[in-house]
């Protein structure tokens, strides 16, 4: 089995609803993801992926989608307040959590019809969550 990985930086901000924790209120993180593809043979250029291919896709929908946007779960009260001052902001179904998020890009990047078997999310330098299809 053959394995590439590419990671992408961004910046967010979040809160979590219904959580007792600091994250409770507003705050920003600086997120890094791996995204990890395989497969059993390379292509007719010995590549799994080209590199520049998961720029110019994922990387791009990352830049468009969530880099420097507040992430809320739909039913946020902040989601009206921010809408009406014309903030940007990234909504999602799931509470935004660093494994939630994880699971989002996983489920983009497999929807490309890229062969990825992991998705690590980092939510600080320190703490990470994994989504993985094993």
């Amino acid at each position: 089995m053959y394995s590439i990985s590419r990671e992408f930086t961004f910046c967010y901000g979040h809160r979590l609803l219904n959580y007792e924790g600091k994250c409770k209120f507003p705050h920003g993180h600086n997120a890094r993801v791996r995204i990890s593809i395989s497969l059993d043979k390379l292509n007719e250029n010995g590549m799994v992926r080209d590199f520049s291919e998961l720029k110019s896709t994922i990387g791009q929908w990352i830049d468009n989608h969530l880099d420097h946007r507040m992430i809320l779960i739909k039913n946020d009260p902040l989601v009206e307040i921010l809408y009406g001052m014309g903030a940007p902001v990234f909504l999602m179904d799931e509470p935004p959590t660093a494994e939630n998020l994880a699971k989002l890009i996983f489920d983009l990047v497999q929807k490309q019809k890229i062969p990825v078997k992991k998705v690590k999310f980092w939510e600080t330098e320190k703490c990470f969550a994994t989504y993985s299809f094993d």
